[in-house]
């Protein structure tokens, strides 16, 4: 069985790999406060058969409670140290917590957890733990799932052999703030992480209600800029643009 990806929407993505199923950053429903699902409602087959769900950091549109009541209480997570007690409350045991630099395994698959630049506490009252990335390792295949983060030179020491790197290049209005990646800051990330491939995730999928009107084009508009960005920055990096609900066969 080959190696697949399916970029979900926002930064939820399946990963089958090695023969285990890992799930990131589980954001399934159609709406959530002011911001509105624009793309299809997920695959009830994306929760099929999950082995672990990789969450990299506790803010809402990450670590969706209500997107969780969909998932078995049996399936695994592997959390940030200090937010296993959220997941826990939620009715879920079996839960790994990570600081960068640790792993763990799910199968045959290795699962590294990596620094990411964020704030990821859950405010207003949430418990302070660090954001992450992950690094997936597969007997075949090496995915780096960067969550939300903004560029840090540690990215450089990421790099090597990484054979897809999900990189978020957007959000649900005009800009993204501190502690994000947007196309340009992608493309730099790219740059230093030197991938084979970039699959850009954290686009296209949810948006502030009322700027599909005023503003459609930011529902399309980031892989282009990344695309553009890329030739200028990281030209031997390719591309593969998935829309929400495409899978990519590695």
């Amino acid at each position: 069985m080959s190696d697949e990806l399916t970029f979900v929407g926002h930064a939820t993505v399946r990963m089958e790999l090695g023969g285990a199923t890992l799930l990131t950053d589980p954001m399934l429903r159609r709406r959530f406060l002011h911001v509105r699902r624009y793309a299809a409602a997920p695959d009830e087959q994306v929760l099929a058969g999950l082995d672990a769900v990789l969450v990299s950091h506790l803010h809402p549109d990450h670590l969706d409670f209500r997107s969780l009541g969909a998932l078995d209480r049996d399936v695994r997570f592997v959390v940030p140290a200090g937010g296993a007690r959220l997941i826990r409350r939620r009715g879920f045991h079996r839960i790994t917590e990570l600081r960068p630099g640790q792993a763990t395994t799910v199968g045959p698959v290795e699962v590294r957890a990596t620094p990411a630049v964020h704030d990821g506490r859950r405010l207003p009252l949430g418990p302070a733990v660090p954001a992450l990335g992950f690094d997936v390792r597969s007997p075949g295949s090496r995915v780096y799932f960067a969550g939300d983060t903004g560029l840090f030179e540690g990215m450089r020491g990421l790099g090597d052999g990484i054979d897809v790197a999900l990189l978020p290049i957007g959000g649900w209005g005009p800009k993204v703030g501190r502690g994000h990646l947007d196309a340009r800051r992608a493309a730099e990330a790219a740059a230093m992480l030197r991938p084979r491939m970039i699959v850009p995730i954290h686009w296209g999928t949810y948006l502030r209600m009322g700027l599909a009107r005023t503003r459609p084009e930011l529902l399309f508009e980031p892989p282009r800029r990344l695309a553009r960005e890329l030739a200028a920055l990281a030209p031997d990096v390719a591309l593969r643009v998935l829309e929400p609900g495409g899978s990519l066969r590695l």
